[in-house]
């Protein structure tokens, strides 16, 4: 990851099936839907914001799930069911105030090949699809839905010189039990 763009990013996008999930999709016997998400993505995506940093989401399905993950994670940009990736970008670029060129996106596969165009720091997960891992300028160690977007936002935050200053907070905390 080129330190130099990695400092000036202020937006992150992600897709979710594949990224923020290891892609599987499964329905109980009534028809509902459910993902896994990974805790350590989790708090990473709560570290970015507490940098000041924004952060959305963008996928092609629409899920509850997804609307409660992102309800509890504080993520305010959510754009789900969308047929043109880049259109949703562009919405959160205009929100948000941030150019594209200081946004970060995370993807897996080809609808995500529009949005990892348009940003500043294209990033693919492990196991993306090998056109997506073409288009990154990183790719994570982590295959989706198995701490990559950690792993990434671990990465930037060090490169803007705010990882150590975020962990100060859980080596100085009290801890429980």
């Amino acid at each position: 990851m080129d330190p130099e763009t990695a400092g000036g990013i202020r937006l992150l996008c992600l897709d979710v099936d594949g990224v923020m999930t290891d892609g599987r999709i499964v329905y109980d016997e009534h028809g509902v839907e459910s993902k896994r998400f990974h805790v350590r993505d989790g708090l990473a995506i709560k570290l970015w914001r507490e940098a000041g940093h924004e952060i959305a989401i963008i996928s092609s399905r629409s899920s509850e799930a997804v609307t409660r993950r992102a309800a509890e994670l504080g993520i305010d940009h959510v754009h789900q069911g969308c047929h043109d990736k880049s259109a949703a970008l562009e919405a959160v670029c205009l929100a948000t105030g941030i150019e594209p060129r200081h946004a970060a996106a995370m993807g897996d596969d080809l609808p995500d090949l529009p949005v990892l165009h348009a940003v500043g720091l294209p990033i693919a997960v492990a196991d993306a699809a090998v056109e997506v891992r073409h288009a990154a300028a990183t790719v994570t160690s982590a295959p989706g839905g198995h701490g990559a977007v950690r792993e990434a936002v671990e990465h930037i935050l060090q490169a803007q010189g705010r990882w150590d200053d975020l962990l100060l907070r859980w080596q100085t905390a009290p801890q429980e039990g």
